[in-house]
């Protein structure tokens, strides 16, 4: 096969690592990729949102299978017209991608499907939004309805800081969606469907806060880890059956079939898991942790999902090692990144890779590009030695003002963590 990758993150990155190290994979095209991917794939411009651009590269580059790595191609439509023009694509309609593109409309589904979820409210208006934050009470939660990154929601126990985020989203044009603050660990959980059979892959768990103990702002993900030897053993099962499977039969009962990646983000709560949030692609950071245990070739689960074939899928395999993540992010991120310093100590040697979030190279130099720059991924026969092989790596990489949180899975491998 050759295929196609859209995107220029360290998700993509982890995508084109996997795929490139399939043998029944020819080329990989990565668009617009970036340095890391250059090593292993051909990278090639492209404006990942504009369905008529992305469909000039698939012609191009006579792809079999195309990729959408990443939320905003989704909800633009660009695998609607991939699909119209033939290619095989693996990624949801932009119909289908509402289930990320708005927290509303997911909310919908879930009641209609019956998931369990926080009881929530949307909200349009500063006198709405007080109403919301008063009966839901501390800690508020509020989301922004649209895409954000990752980084459109404030869990605050500050009145005033919940309603400021609620009226800055309103600036925006977006409504919110204010909801019952959840308790319990977080977990992330892919789901891999045809719009029928659902295949899930092994939970992982991520950081999303900038700062050690869970401090400062919401980031795109500073850190991730899998497996979780701490869940409940029936977690996954549990999950598809009450949560993945009801969802993507609703969708299709809707006539607007979900074929992609379901990212289910849990919290396991006192009463049972309950939906945090749904995504339409693969998560970064966890990405990168649970690509890395994946034994299964990654090319044939994909195209599996694009042709509608999950059901004539062999069961998957998974490496036994633990899988650490860890984020080397700019200077001032996430409020105010800092870009262009100069990236030295790669490449990484030992037990540990490295994947290029943002980066860029410039007469031979290669400079951070973006808030999250590098993901450094190692694997470890246990948790503690997946940790130590990963901080020791990111210990060697130098980067004027960069920063990465310094305890990336340490509750887990202290048996910190219970449900």
């Amino acid at each position: 096969m050759r295929i196609l990758v859209i995107g220029s993150g360290a998700r993509e990155h982890a995508i084109v690592r996997s795929l490139a190290a399939d043998p029944d994979v020819e080329a990989v095209v990565a668009a617009p990729g970036n340095p890391g991917m250059a090593e292993l794939a051909e990278c090639r411009p492209v404006v990942a949102t504009d369905p008529a651009d992305v469909l000039r590269l698939a012609q191009a580059e006579s792809a079999d299978l195309v990729v959408i790595g990443a939320e905003a191609p989704l909800v633009a439509g660009v695998t609607d017209v991939l699909r119209d023009n033939g290619f095989d694509v693996f990624g949801p309609s932009g119909e289908a991608a509402r289930l990320e593109g708005s927290k509303a409309f997911a909310k919908e589904v879930m009641a209609a499907a019956e998931v369990p979820t926080a009881m929530s409210r949307v909200c349009s208006t500063e006198t709405e939004a007080r109403d919301a934050l008063d009966a839901s009470g501390a800690p508020y939660v509020v989301k922004d309805d649209g895409l954000a990154a990752g980084k459109g929601v404030v869990v605050t126990d500050d009145l005033e800081e919940a309603v400021a985020h609620a009226m800055a989203c309103f600036a925006g044009g977006a409504q919110v969606v204010i909801e019952e603050f959840l308790d319990g660990p977080e977990v992330s959980l892919f789901c891999i469907t045809d719009g029928e059979t659902v295949i899930p892959l092994e939970p992982a768990q991520d950081f999303k806060r900038i700062g050690d103990g869970d401090e400062g702002p919401n980031t795109g993900g500073m850190g991730a880890y899998s497996p979780l030897d701490w869940a409940p053993g029936d977690l996954v099962d549990h999950v598809v059956r009450t949560i993945a499977q009801p969802t993507v039969e609703e969708m299709r009962r809707r006539g607007t079939p979900f074929s992609g990646v379901l990212y289910v983000g849990l919290a396991l709560t006192s009463r049972g898991p309950r939906v945090i949030e749904f995504n339409a692609r693969f998560g970064d950071p966890e990405t990168q942790v649970v690509l890395a245990r994946l034994r299964t070739p990654l090319a044939s689960l994909l195209s599996a999902a694009a042709r509608g074939r999950l059901d004539q899928l062999e069961s998957l395999r998974w490496h036994t090692q633990h899988a650490v993540t860890v984020v080397l992010a700019s200077e001032g991120y996430p409020a105010a990144p800092v870009t262009g310093d100069v990236i030295e100590g790669l490449p990484v040697e030992g037990d540990a890779y490295v994947l290029h979030a943002g980066t860029s190279s410039d007469d031979g130099r290669l400079l951070s590009a973006g808030g999250r720059v590098l993901s450094v991924v190692a694997l470890g026969d246990g948790l503690a030695q997946a940790r130590h092989n990963a901080y020791a790596a990111i210990g060697r990489i130098g980067m004027r003002g960069g920063q990465f949180r310094t305890d990336i899975a340490l509750k887990a491998e202290r048996g910190e963590i219970s449900v």
